[in-house]
């Protein structure tokens, strides 16, 4: 049987003793919403053993002298350059499975200011239209 680290087994007795905490302070993160536990049907707390290590985290940042907000704000910020690297590679996978293109398009600005498709190689046609030069007159004349 294999268990998830994100499954939630452990109760708030279980997940103190573990982080070498006591059930309290386990209570005030969760109001203050630095980890947040699952709820079990009476909605007691169950703890994953992601949880447990993120409660470890909490505790090496404190005793190092982070504020709790400060630890909020770092575990935000871990949870989001995670969530960016996942997406970072379901990218690099999606472009994986595309077909590479022999003659990969170009694209340019056209005279009119429109877009238009290029061949590798090949330059926009220069306008035709005569260039307007405009110069101010001297006054009187």
């Amino acid at each position: 049987m294999d268990i998830s680290a994100d499954q939630p087994i452990f109760v708030i007795s279980v997940a103190a003793e573990l982080a070498d905490m006591h059930p309290q302070t386990l209570r005030q993160y969760d109001r203050l919403g630095i980890v947040k536990p699952s709820r079990a049907p009476g909605k007691s707390r169950r703890y994953s053993q992601r949880d447990v290590n993120m409660l470890r985290e909490v505790q090496r940042l404190s005793h190092e002298g982070v504020s709790l907000e400060g630890i909020k704000r770092i575990l935000e910020l871990e949870n989001q350059v995670a969530a960016l690297q996942s997406r970072i590679s379901e990218l690099t996978e999606e472009l994986g499975r595309r077909p590479r293109a022999v003659d990969s398009r170009i694209f340019a600005a056209g005279a009119a200011g429109d877009v238009v498709s290029l061949a590798r190689g090949q330059r926009p046609r220069p306008r035709s239209q005569a260039m307007v030069v405009w110069r101010p007159r001297a006054i009187g004349q």
